[in-house]
């Protein structure tokens, strides 16, 4: 199958920082490409996390990284994350313009990406009750408000998107930001990006994938997500009173703003990320230019 370029130069990249490092990679292939782009640098069991998609988001891509792998280092410790690698300086390295993270290649169980309810809502307390003592410094969940506007201005108008659609967007992500991105609620370092998607199952159990939107905020916005993505799945009312009754201590009422938030923030992403696609010839055509 014929790789995207930006997957290739990933690829590419990973492997000329590990080759640098001395680690044979002679087989490494991308396990995932999204957001960012995954690489396996076989034979060496490590994972190259390498930002194509993401990175735009930060000022300070360095700086933001660290913060990641700091993170990392704290739950790899405790066996609720994946660990940094061994075999090569975590990083972040950058090479020819792209940044990128090295972690631990785990063996886990694709074939059953939604773990049982109780499962989730017991991983989650788990994780918060250890990130609540994390002794480093991060950012706050107000910047992904902040990066949210900065999408929103970024937005061309579209079929999809007219600009009143844009504005209206605006305004909702101003009014949830007292009681979401500024709220007076209890605050402690969250994943920042809890989905079942960055929740690995393993032979020891689950553990926790993709800190690099760990931040400090409320516990509520990743338990939002997370019955957000239920919901999404097809995850019945049912689950979700299951997995709320494991995390224990929260309940829909106090989550509503918080789930507002995460579809509002899905919405902002899911166009930004279509206006970044490459047009195919026939949508080129039939558009007008700008």
């Amino acid at each position: 199958m014929t790789q995207k370029p930006g997957t290739a130069r990933a690829l590419a990249a990973a492997r000329a920082v590990a080759l640098a490092n001395s680690v044979a990679c002679e087989d490494a292939v991308v396990v995932a490409a999204g957001s960012n782009v995954l690489v396996h640098l076989k034979p060496a069991p490590v994972i190259a996390r390498v930002m194509t998609g993401t990175a735009m988001l930060h000022g300070d891509v360095e700086r933001w990284l660290a913060g990641e792998v700091a993170v990392g280092a704290y739950l790899g410790e405790r066996g609720l994350a994946v660990s940094l690698s061994d075999v090569l300086a975590p990083g972040p390295h950058q090479y020819e313009g792209l940044w990128m993270t090295f972690w631990e290649f785990v063996e886990h169980d694709a074939s059953r990406p939604l773990p049982r309810a109780h499962e989730l809502g017991s991983s989650l307390r788990e994780l918060h009750a250890a990130l609540a003592d994390f002794p480093g410094e991060l950012g706050q969940l107000s910047d992904v408000r902040d990066w949210l506007d900065r999408l929103l201005a970024e937005l061309h108008p579209s079929p999809r998107l007219t600009p009143q659609d844009r504005d209206l967007l605006r305004s909702r992500l101003h009014e949830l930001t007292p009681t979401v991105f500024e709220s007076s609620l209890p605050a402690q370092a969250i994943h920042g990006d809890a989905s079942t998607s960055n929740l690995l199952r393993t032979d020891d159990g689950l553990i926790w994938n993709d800190l690099e939107d760990t931040c400090v905020g409320p516990v509520h916005w990743d338990v939002a997500g997370l019955v957000v993505e239920a919901r999404a799945r097809g995850g019945s009312e049912a689950f979700v009173a299951d997995f709320l009754r494991a995390y224990g201590g929260l309940d829909l009422e106090e989550l509503h703003d918080f789930i507002a938030a995460h579809l509002l923030y899905t919405t902002v992403w899911q166009a930004f990320a279509a206006q970044r696609r490459p047009q195919t010839r026939s949508s080129a055509d039939a558009s007008v230019s700008h």
